[in-house]
């Protein structure tokens, strides 16, 4: 039920004000240091019979049809607004030809690494770039890369549908079939600043100001490294992929009891992370594609929000409770997902901090946009892999899963300050394990979901545990004092409220202390009272 008005076109004469979404990301830009954390790049392996002029139309042609594309950033008395250039500006493309060069390969790594960590001026633009490189006459390959403030994953498969439509048209020379955009995304920007305060919006806001009245500022993960004072950005990724006998058993544990894939991997998920870190009060953040309006369905931009769900896991819930728990909080939140996230974190109001992210710091997404299909006629489709497994990490821990072919697949980018590599697959190992356990038994607690495979608990549990030590059983206990006494009199014995006891001076003290007890008659079998506060003395 549309609860807000439609959007409509705002007029284009005055100023054109961010998205909440864009404000946020405009101000990280500005702080520095992002590297391509919110680089969005598609790479492409185009073998065959390639109509480059084709191609060029195509990539001008979406430019011209998305305002969003034309965008750049410009800064008015402190305050950031739209700019829209002209729709003939056309693609910014650079081309290589690298055929018949015996350093092609390595020259493709450096024009790739090139493109992936150049910065975007958001200023100057533009903010969608591209690279077509000729390895031979029928075979290239297509770099694209966008900046996350003008397009998010739905945006992708956007992209991938009109860029196949275009491609066809130009190269048949006729005129593609692509509906009229009835709104541009700076029309929803104005729409949003325009309604963000209005009643609905305060209902959604008092939901979230209640909801996460309390919560936990920090997930308190084992790291494998210190935190840093700010977040690098730096991270890595691990492939994840569940085979079909659990992906079903987890599909018929949430028919069970009303919960969607999304809703029953995430309670694995946080009853995981509520285990590692000690805490029954987890956030965990997800983002949602903010498309619930007819009018941007087909547009590329930022519309993209992110939901923080808080997970309970008090009180030892079985399975099946946790189950009920996360679909009541996945589905208040669904139902209060207007109002932008920026606007959370400013009701909420939590400590802030360059080293962690508010609200959470992990994120759950389920990949379940529209991917598009992108068939480029004549051409065969491949993807090129990136140059290595390392790349950047928004937050500590991202899973991003997804179903396809009867199985769960996706990945983890790990903050590679925090984690090691054989931390993180051994965790995912752990989510695995959990799933498996709450498919089997969905009556069993929580916290007595078995998260090690049997080897590594009996490595922890039992052999870490082996303290077994020869030990001079003939001699008593102030003997064995005596005899270090001997071995290293001047070694510390006792430290305590800045007082410190050698063992020689120990060993005297309480040699004087014999010597009293006897005087009083103290002997073999007599017991003493001790009525002492910690201390040297005692």
């Amino acid at each position: 039920r549309a609860e807000l008005p439609p959007i409509e076109p705002a007029p284009r004469e005055g100023r054109l004000p961010l998205s909440f979404a864009q404000q946020r990301l405009w101000f990280l830009e500005q702080l520095g240091g992002l590297g391509g954390t919110y680089h969005m790049p598609m790479r492409l392996r185009l073998r065959g019979e390639l109509d480059r002029a084709a191609l060029v139309g195509a990539l001008d042609g979406i430019v011209a049809r998305h305002e969003a594309l034309r965008t750049t950033f410009a800064q008015v008395d402190g305050v950031p607004e739209q700019r829209i250039a002209p729709a003939d500006v056309g693609f910014h493309l650079l081309e290589h030809d690298l055929a018949g060069r015996t350093d092609a390969e390595a020259e493709l790594r450096r024009l790739m690494a090139g493109e992936a960590g150049a910065p975007f001026d958001l200023e100057r633009g533009p903010l969608i770039r591209g690279r077509l490189i000729r390895l031979a006459a029928d075979d290239h390959v297509l770099l694209l890369t966008m900046h996350h403030i003008i397009s998010d994953g739905w945006s992708m498969g956007v992209l991938t549908e009109e860029l196949s439509a275009l491609y066809a048209a130009h190269r048949e020379g006729t005129e593609a079939r692509l509906p009229a955009l009835p709104v541009q995304y700076a029309d929803y920007a104005a729409w949003q600043r325009r309604w963000v305060e209005g009643e609905v919006l305060q209902g959604q806001a008092e939901y979230w100001t209640r909801t996460l009245e309390g919560a936990p500022e920090l997930l308190e993960l084992p790291t494998d490294h210190p935190r840093p004072a700010q977040k690098d950005h730096a991270g890595a990724r691990l492939g994840v992929e569940l085979d079909e006998t659990l992906t079903a058993g987890l599909k018929a544990l949430g028919q069970r009891h009303g919960t969607t894939l999304f809703m029953t991997v995430l309670a694995g998920w946080a009853a995981v992370l509520g285990r590692l870190s000690g805490q029954d009060d987890v956030v965990v953040g997800t983002p949602t594609a903010n498309r619930g309006r007819r009018e941007i369905e087909g547009l590329i931009g930022f519309f993209v929000n992110t939901l923080p769900l808080r997970v309970d896991l008090s009180g030892a819930p079985t399975a099946a409770e946790l189950l009920g728990r996360v679909k009541e909080r996945a589905l208040g939140a669904q139902h209060h997902q207007d109002i932008p996230f920026e606007q959370v974190v400013e009701l909420v109001d939590p400590v802030r901090s360059l080293s962690h992210g508010p609200l959470f710091q992990v994120m759950f997404a389920w990949q379940n946009a529209p991917r598009g299909s992108l068939e480029l006629p004549g051409l065969a489709l491949g993807r090129v892999d990136a140059l290595d497994e390392h790349g950047t990490a928004k937050e500590d821990l991202s899973l991003s899963l997804g179903e396809v072919n009867g199985r769960i697949v996706g990945g983890v980018t790990y903050a590679t300050s925090l984690f090691e590599r054989d931390t993180i697959q051994r965790w995912l190992g752990y989510l695995r394990r959990v799933l498996e356990e709450m498919v089997a038994d969905e009556g069993r607690p929580v916290e007595r979901l078995a998260l090690m495979p049997e080897r590594e608990r009996v490595r922890v549990v039992e052999e870490w545990n082996r303290t077994d030590a020869e030990y001079p059983r003939e001699s008593c206990v102030h003997e064995l004092f005596e005899a270090q006494v001997e071995r290293t009199p001047d070694a510390p014995a006792v430290v305590s409220a800045g007082e410190r006891l050698t063992y020689a001076e120990l060993n005297a003290r309480a040699n004087r202390l014999a010597h009293h007890l006897r005087a009083l008659g103290v002997g073999p079998e007599v017991r003493v009272a001790l009525v002492m506060a910690r201390s040297p003395e005692l």
